[in-house]
């Protein structure tokens, strides 16, 4: 009997032990859990989200550096035009930059608006030779990607793919037409007196189809 009973009180309390090993293990758990969790503020860098290629953020702030380097740039037309029509390569390696299809030119002139199509005026301006024709893009439809190619610092390497970069290429144009283009009647500017600053890629010496990045309606 006292060897039985002596056996009984001996006997290991599982139970207890269980209940006492669990919630230890569930805090190592939890413990190892935090340690290896990292906290990332929304908008910071290492927010994922932020990784993904936005063609509007990038218009926007890429846009007014692009305006300015076309306005610091720009050459009037009166003393591009000839220049043009003499040696359309020598012209285009002192004015333009460089670019896959025809150097992109950056200048200024004042010009009288005349017949539109599809948010493209012609334009007359005084000084230049009769066969030289102008004409400047008004919306809504902005075509082409002279702004994103006129500073020349903006190049396929720096985007994932080619959508990537033509999109690029969209979204300063919608960034233009938002700060510059926003604010006048395009749809009636015929006989008015235009002052541009802006960009024409240089193919034809004699057909300048401008991207304008600063318009006054005198």
């Amino acid at each position: 009997m006292s060897n039985s009973h002596g056996a009984s009180v001996r006997a290991p309390n599982t139970g207890r032990r269980a209940r006492l090993i669990v919630p230890a293990l569930a805090v190592l758990v939890a413990a190892g859990i935090a340690f290896d969790t990292r906290i990332v503020q929304i908008g910071s860098k290492d927010d994922v989200r932020q990784a993904a290629f936005s063609p509007d953020t990038y218009g926007a702030e890429h846009f007014p550096q692009i305006k300015a380097a076309i306005e610091q740039r720009a050459v009037e037309a009166k003393t591009l035009a000839p220049e043009i029509l003499a040696d359309k390569a020598a012209a285009a390696a002192k004015y333009g930059t460089a670019a896959s299809t025809g150097s992109i030119i950056p200048v200024r002139l004042t010009g009288v608006a005349g017949e539109q199509k599809a948010g493209i005026y012609k334009l007359t301006v005084d000084g230049l030779p009769a066969s030289i024709g102008v004409r400047v893009q008004t919306g809504p439809a902005i075509n082409g990607t002279d702004l994103r190619d006129a500073p020349g610092d903006i190049a396929f390497g720096q985007f994932k793919n080619q959508i990537e970069y033509q999109n690029a290429g969209s979204a300063i144009n919608r960034e233009m037409k938002k700060q510059v283009l926003a604010g006048i009647d395009t749809a009636n500017l015929t006989g008015k007196t235009l002052e541009i600053v802006g960009a024409f890629r240089l193919v034809n010496p004699e057909n300048w189809l401008i991207t304008p990045v600063a318009v006054t309606v005198k």
